[in-house]
This record gives C-alpha cells, sequence and structure tokens, in this order.
C-alpha cells in the first residue's frame, strides 16, 4: 500500500474517537459520523455511488451528499468550499493548489482507481472498430462521416455524444489525443452519461464517450440492460483492437486509461478523511474491483487462459 494511503488510514483511524466542536458550538463530524457534502465526476457515479452506499451500510451515523456534476463544476466546487471532497480523473493545477494554498490549506489528492473511457455504438452500425487517429480526426473535424472510417461504410454524418460540456471526457479526450480547441458541431453533450447511453442506442450513426463503470459491473442489472441497447467498440492505438475489458485496462493495453483521483480540502480528520480511508481500505478495493475497474491499492490477478488442447 502506498505511503500516503497508509499514512491517511492510520491517522483516521487514530482520530475515529475524538469529537468537538466549531465556533458556533455545532458537534463536528468525525471518520465514521456525521454529515458531508461531495462532488463527483459524473461518468464515475456507478462506482461512487456503490462506495457511498457500502460506508453507509457499517457506519449508520455517516451520511454523505453526492452531487454528480462535470468535473470542471466539482473542482469549482472543491475551491469554492461547497464540498469537502471531489471526486475526479485529474489532479489539481498548480494555479488551483495556490487557491486553497491562500487559505492554508494542503489538499490531499489519492489515486483510488483506474478508469477508462469507453466508445459507444448503435447495434445497428456494422462498424465497431475505431483507431485513436480516427477518434482525433473527428474530434478536430477532419472527419465527419462513416465512411471515413471505414471504405465499406456508407457516407453517413458521424456524431459524437458525451455528457457535459464541462466534461472530464472531453478533458481526457485533449489530454489524449492533444490540440481540441473547439470541438465541431457534430461533437455535443447530453447532460449525463445514461443520456449518451440513451442517445446512441436510438441513432444508427452516432459514438458515445461513456465512463466504462456505466457498463463494466456484470452483475448489475443496469449495467446489463445498458449493454443490450449499445455495442462498445474495439479501440485500437497501434494494430490491437480491444475493448475496455478490466485485464487490458490493468495492463494499460487498453489506449483510453485514466485514473480516479479523490481530492480533500480537509484540514482535520472529519468525515472526508474517514471516506477517503474506507475507500482506499481492503473493503473499498473490493468495491472498485466488483465494479469492474482497477483497485489502486490491493493487487490484481489477472489469469491467462491457455486454450491448446492437452495432448
Amino acid at each position: 500500500m502506498k505511503p500516503i494511503i497508509r499514512l491517511v488510514i492510520m491517522s483516521t483511524l487514530l482520530l475515529s474517537g475524538c469529537g468537538g466542536r466549531d465556533k458556533k458550538g455545532n458537534i463536528l463530524d468525525s471518520p465514521t459520523s456525521g454529515h458531508i457534502k461531495i462532488a463527483v465526476d459524473e461518468s464515475l457515479k456507478p462506482l461512487l455511488e456503490a462506495e457511498v452506499n457500502a460506508f453507509q451500510a457499517i457506519y449508520m451515523s455517516a451520511t454523505i451528499s453526492a452531487s454528480y456534476t462535470s468535473e470542471a463544476d466539482a473542482i469549482d466546487a472543491l475551491l469554492n468550499d461547497s464540498v469537502r471532497l471531489a471526486v475526479v480523473t485529474r489532479k489539481l493545477t498548480s494555479d488551483e493548489v495556490g487557491i486553497l494554498s491562500v487559505e492554508k490549506i494542503v489538499p490531499v489528492q489519492i489515486n483510488l482507481a483506474t478508469d477508462a473511457v469507453a466508445l459507444i455504438l448503435n447495434r445497428n452500425n456494422p462498424d465497431s472498430l475505431l483507431k485513436v487517429s480516427q477518434l482525433n480526426g473527428i474530434t478536430h473535424g477532419t472527419i465527419t462521416h462513416w465512411d471515413q472510417v471505414s471504405k465499406a461504410s456508407k457516407h453517413s454524418p458521424i456524431e459524437l455524444v458525451f455528457d457535459h460540456p464541462a466534461s472530464g471526457i472531453v478533458r481526457f479526450l485533449n489530454d489524449s489525443v492533444g490540440g481540441i480547441s473547439k470541438l465541431p458541431p457534430n461533437c455535443f453533450a447530453v447532460k449525463s452519461n445514461s443520456a449518451v447511453i440513451d442517445y446512441v442506442s436510438k441513432q444508427p450513426n452516432a459514438i458515445g464517450l461513456i465512463g466504462v463503470g456505466w457498463i463494466s459491473d456484470k452483475d448489475d442489472s443496469k449495467a446489463k440492460g445498458f449493454l443490450k441497447s449499445i455495442r462498445v467498440a474495439r479501440v485500437s492505438r497501434d494494430s490491437a483492437y480491444l475493448q475496455p475489458y478490466q485485464a487490458y485496462i490493468a495492463l494499460h493495453q487498453y489506449p483510453l486509461c485514466r485514473n480516479v483521483i479523490v481530492i480533500s480540502r480537509e484540514a482535520r480528520a472529519g468525515l472526508g478523511s474517514g471516506f477517503i480511508a474506507f475507500v482506499a481500505s481492503e473493503r473499498g478495493q473490493r468495491v472498485v474491483l466488483k465494479s469492474g475497474l482497477i483497485p489502486a491499492t490491493m493487487p490484481l490477478r489477472i489469469v491467462d487462459v491457455n486454450r491448446k488442447k492437452i495432448e
């Protein structure tokens, strides 16, 4: 386990029994009780809902109110002291750290999991293979029709849809493919990841960008329902076309992997620290594993099955 995560867990356990009051005499929250607000990138909603539910089931005196929004809005809420924690897919910039330092706050930033961006297609779309370079062309407006992706396809216009105008997914794509100053008109937001899935299921020419957590938990009935309505594209950076399966994400062979980062502005061992300690613990990391993502602090066993006949 990484030293910074071990330190958070140890200090939380040591201070879990300590109580106190604020300047107005109100009882302060503790690592296992009280109420806090957090802001979460909406593409991470399935994972964070599972983590919050598991935490509250164990610590019944704790209430965590999560606001699922864009990555940019989640970070703004943290900087403005509207929430104690933000769960996003990037660390704070030096300018953002500087804003907190003015308030004498040193943010804690911990990697909780490895996630990925999935490309989804309408079930009637015959194309299921996409290169990162083609995705780059679509976001830059140089690829606008399906016959530019595959000569066997029809001359049909491509629509690229994502969750929010200030989406962490689009920010991630800009970091990955680079140089997106302004998205072309055929690339637009539809408010949420579930809305992306719904749109793609009805539009044969659409490509959707979603967090893989929305479709990776094979035991979740909602995820199963989503998978019945769309297809998951295979993506290639070089020659191998891969879907965002857990093993490919763990080995970083799938091209569109990203980290899940929790950022805390909490200056004491409160409920925010308790929640971070839980998610970084074995129980919290098992929730990550079950969700189809990659835990940051517990080893993942990958089995390579030999399918050759035994002679």
